[in-house]
């Protein structure tokens, strides 16, 4: 076999002069080799080779050839289906209504996934494989993906998670002939074993209890049992659905989104010195220290800032709630910094898209952006190793094994 495959290069090098002709020649013995492929296909149908005797009156025979062009890597070809009298011959190689094939498919899905825009990927292709790949072969292609999308959104999940973040990021989409924002709600969970995982992504418009409440039950209904602590962004109605679903649940809400919103209310001038009086709040040692903190910051700055003061008043159970827990933990905890590292590699390749032209279509990019985030979470997060055995003593047991 070695000899036979060492004899044929050597035959096909002597008539190639420019890489353009091997490239050629390769084309066409792709082809013919096809081609020979579907010979041996019908002959095995029919039970006899061509011209055999054997075929007459046998109820069945060929009918000539059908033509047909497909995509792949070494470009366009156009190629000679075999065919039956009773239409019941279907090539196996190249099924019936394939049209690209030899990884051309990957190649678009792999594009895709990057961010490249339908015109991009048709440049794309002309350029390096002579194939002319149109906005709807392209869209057909990455459909394809969809039924992975649903069984990844649908997957089972672990039993606990001791901490989950929760946050947005929008994206514009076109629906009914006009452009309308849209969520896509993410839930960024960390396991037993400090290892990060998307549990899965909703496409919405709005947020509320009922909203939450269904995405909660989801959860709970794919394996989740119990989650220790909740971090989220100001999410309308996420409170009142997790207590709900999880009432055991301990909320934090982000500091961080906290302080921006805060500084919306105050003049450039003022804003060092109204963030310090702030960090003396958020980096207390304990409540009772941060209780103090801002008692006297609300003295100071009430008359001023009374959105900031009200602000801080009506969440603070839930902007306080890391104070409970040991250093390493609070770290963690205290801001959804965790999830937003995420959204910002999503929009690295989602950037390139002003709209989409349908949330399938927002579902499919941001499904393959995330598959290629999340296989490289392998290791557990820093510090993690401190924060389970301070789980462990401080949820007594509800960690499991």
């Amino acid at each position: 076999m070695q000899n036979f495959k060492d004899m044929t290069i050597r035959e096909l090098a002597g008539q190639c002069e420019t890489v353009d002709d091997i490239h050629a020649m390769i084309k066409d013995l792709f082809k013919e080799t096809l081609q020979q492929v579907f010979e041996a296909e019908i002959e095995n149908h029919l039970g006899y080779s061509k011209h055999d005797s054997r075929g007459n009156n046998s109820g069945n025979s060929r009918n000539g050839y059908s033509k047909k062009t497909i995509k792949s890597k070494f470009g366009e070809t156009e190629l000679s289906i075999p065919r039956d009298r009773k239409g019941d011959f279907e090539p196996q190689i190249i099924k019936k209504y394939e049209t690209s094939i030899n990884g051309l498919e990957d190649q678009i899905i792999t594009l895709y996934s990057k961010g490249m825009s339908t015109r991009d990927i048709e440049s794309h292709m002309k350029d390096i494989y002579g194939v002319n790949v149109s906005p709807s072969l392209v869209s057909k292609v990455t459909d394809k993906i969809l039924p992975l999308v649903y069984e990844w959104q649908s997957r089972l999940l672990d039993p606990v998670y001791p901490i989950v973040f929760l946050d947005a990021i929008h994206f514009k989409v076109k629906h009914e002939n006009r452009i309308v924002s849209k969520a896509a709600y993410t839930v960024l969970g960390i396991n037993t074993d400090g290892v990060k995982d998307i549990l899965g992504i909703w496409i919405g418009e709005n947020e509320s209890a009922s909203f939450w409440l269904n995405v909660c039950q989801e959860l709970k209904s794919r394996g989740v049992e119990d989650i220790l602590i909740a971090c989220k962004d100001g999410l309308s109605g996420f409170s009142e659905a997790i207590n709900a679903t999880f009432p055991d649940t301990t909320i934090q809400s982000c500091v961080i989104h906290q302080l921006r919103n805060n500084m919306k209310y105050v003049p450039t001038k003022n804003r060092k010195v109204v963030m310090d009086d702030l960090k003396k709040v958020y980096k207390a040692y304990t409540l009772e220290q941060a209780e103090v903190a801002f008692e006297e910051f609300k003295n100071k700055w009430e008359t001023k800032y009374p959105s900031i003061i009200k602000s801080w008043e009506n969440n603070w159970l839930e902007l306080t709630a890391y104070f409970s827990y040991p250093v390493e933990i609070r770290k963690l905890i205290y801001t959804t910094n965790t999830i937003e590292a995420f959204h910002r590699q999503l929009r690295k390749v989602t950037k390139t898209k002003n709209a989409y032209p349908s949330d399938n279509a927002l579902r499919k990019i941001v499904y393959l952006a995330t598959v290629g985030v999340t296989e490289k979470w392998t290791i557990p997060v820093p510090g993690w190793l401190e924060c389970r055995q301070q789980f462990d003593i401080m949820f007594n047991g509800r960690l499991g094994k």
